[in-house]
């Protein structure tokens, strides 16, 4: 049936099947994919499945605000959109819809190395929202200082360092599916979209993910002293790595395991998160990302520790159902279900959140 909302859907719950009938086959499976088998892609999600809410009565609920701060800016949601990757392989808005129906939303969003539009062209579509620039390390740190230097001129807020791919994940339904990056769309931090700069050696810069397998955590320290931006950690899955992390002068760190796509039977980041804000949540801000679909979901990371959450795969689907419109739309819905699920277990800021608000869930009887 068809819907009458211009975005192309009208609830979250429809979004997914409508996103997989609009978006290309190949792109699709690209997008959907994880690593290996995908256990850890599935256990992102079915994580959730094992904590229930606990809502008290009652309560005056009449002025509910999901404000927060990270670090340090106000914004209007305690969710935050994730780092994804050619963004115009899903619709032709790309990354520029993306930040412009961000920043109406006043939702904070985070910009891939490997975009599909140069980051200046993001932050301009950006105005003044809340933006950071996620950074893959590159062969050679001059080129790494360029991209941090190009970020920090362009007024994001953060530089998000992903250290989890010194090597990519093996994608087995990616490779089935045959994606590749049509020339077409090409990377928008890359030697298209960027004055020609070389390498000592002599070639043309390539910022592609080409990570030095043999990166240390000295690595942060290099990253801080090439800007006055905060340096956010992603891709953390102990507490060990969080406390390096932070020892190294992060200001924050993301659980992640990169949506599934690396290490396949790495642990759900909702299972990570508890001991890594435990381990750092005094020093430093703790987001987590994976498997988040509604407003619940975003409760119930909130109460294990999460300062804010991220949103990846749901913001393609809407891209690629609607486009910037699209996004908006999945931004507000997803903002509505977040405030019925703070009402309803009776509290009206999302940034007062504890683990009184979540128990185990009871399995179900035999």
């Amino acid at each position: 049936m068809a819907t009458s909302d211009p975005a192309g859907f009208e609830t979250l719950s429809e979004l997914e099947a409508r996103a997989a009938s609009r978006i290309p086959p190949r792109v699709w499976e690209y997008v959907q994919g994880g690593a290996g088998d995908e256990v850890t892609l599935r256990a992102n999600r079915s994580a959730y499945d094992r904590w229930s809410l606990h809502p008290r009565a009652l309560r005056d609920v009449s002025n509910v605000s999901l404000k927060t701060w990270v670090l340090g800016r106000e914004v209007s949601a305690p969710f935050l959109i994730a780092p994804t990757a050619y963004q115009r392989e899903v619709h032709p808005d790309g990354e520029p819809g993306v930040a412009r129906a961000a920043s109406e939303q006043g939702v904070l969003a985070t910009f891939s190395t490997l975009s599909s539009a140069p980051l200046e062209e993001i932050a301009a579509a950006s105005g003044t929202g809340a933006r950071w620039f996620q950074l893959y390390l590159q062969p050679e740190f001059a080129d790494t200082r360029a991209l941090v230097e190009r970020a920090e001129r362009a007024r994001f807020d953060a530089i998000v360092l992903t250290v989890d791919a010194p090597v990519l994940g093996v994608r087995d339904r990616q490779a089935t599916a045959g994606f590749a990056i049509d020339s077409s769309v090409p990377a928008g931090n890359g030697p298209r979209a960027t004055p020609p700069s070389r390498r000592p050696e002599g070639g043309p810069v390539d910022y592609r993910l080409r990570a030095p397998a043999d990166a240390n955590w000295e690595v942060v320290d290099r990253v801080r002293a090439s800007t006055s931006l905060p340096v956010v950690v992603k891709g953390i899955l102990a507490a060990e790595d969080a406390r390096l992390a932070v020892a190294h002068g992060a200001r924050a760190v993301v659980v992640s395991n990169h949506g599934g796509r690396q290490l396949d039977r790495a642990p759900a980041t909702l299972a990570v998160l508890p001991e890594v804000a435990a381990e750092v949540g005094d020093r430093a801000e703790v987001y987590v990302d994976g498997g988040v679909r509604r407003g619940s979901d975003v409760l119930i990371a909130l109460a294990l520790g999460a300062r804010a959450v991220g949103v990846g795969r749901p913001i393609l689907w809407a891209l690629g159902v609607g486009g910037a419109a699209g996004v908006r739309r999945y931004l507000e819905l997803l903002a509505t279900d977040v405030a019925v699920a703070l009402a309803l277990v009776g509290h009206t800021g999302s940034y007062r959140l504890d683990r009184e608000v979540v128990r185990p869930a009871v399995p179900p009887g035999p």
